[in-house]
């Protein structure tokens, strides 16, 4: 029997995190790991106490025919990697790498080219994280150092799609 390499063992946890999702568009599991440890998890949902689009049935930027990468202040959702920097302590970020996996929610397929918004880059870049592993398929996957968002800053750049 093969034994699944380090990178996709992190990242299978992370899609099991996205099951607790629950945003009807997309749903994202992430996970933070250090020294092979499990630092934090966070996934795709609405503030504590708050009703979740699921809950209601509806997506406020799927009404509005708001495209992805568009207009996240319409969107209920806290996401994946915003949820599982703020449930981490700095300290423990520092050098850390993030493991993102995406999939749609209607056809449970894997996010294309998926890769976090601006908003995350920025919390990303400021928690320490140092890299940032993301799914394409079920074996394969990108890895991004954080200093290239600090290096190639699109911060300025129009449409913050990804």
């Amino acid at each position: 029997m093969d034994r699944r390499d380090k990178n996709n063992y992190y990242l299978d946890i992370a899609e099991t995190v996205l099951e607790r999702g629950t945003c009807l568009r997309r749903n994202y599991g992430s996970i933070i790991v250090k020294n092979d440890e499990i630092i934090s998890t966070g996934y795709t949902g609405a503030p504590r106490g708050r009703k979740n689009c699921n809950d209601i049935g509806y997506c406020r930027r799927e009404q509005m025919n708001v495209p992805r990468g568009k207009q996240y202040e319409l969107c209920r959702s806290v996401h994946s990697e915003a949820n599982a920097i703020i449930s981490a302590a700095r300290r423990d970020m520092i050098g850390a790498t993030l493991y993102l996996v995406g999939k749609d929610a209607k056809t449970g397929d894997l996010v294309e080219h998926a890769n976090s918004c601006t908003m995350c880059k920025r919390l990303i870049i400021n928690s320490g994280i140092e890299k940032i592993i993301i799914r394409d398929t079920k074996d394969s996957y990108r890895e991004i150092q954080i200093e290239e968002w600090i290096i190639n800053d699109d911060s300025l750049e129009g449409d913050g799609t990804y």
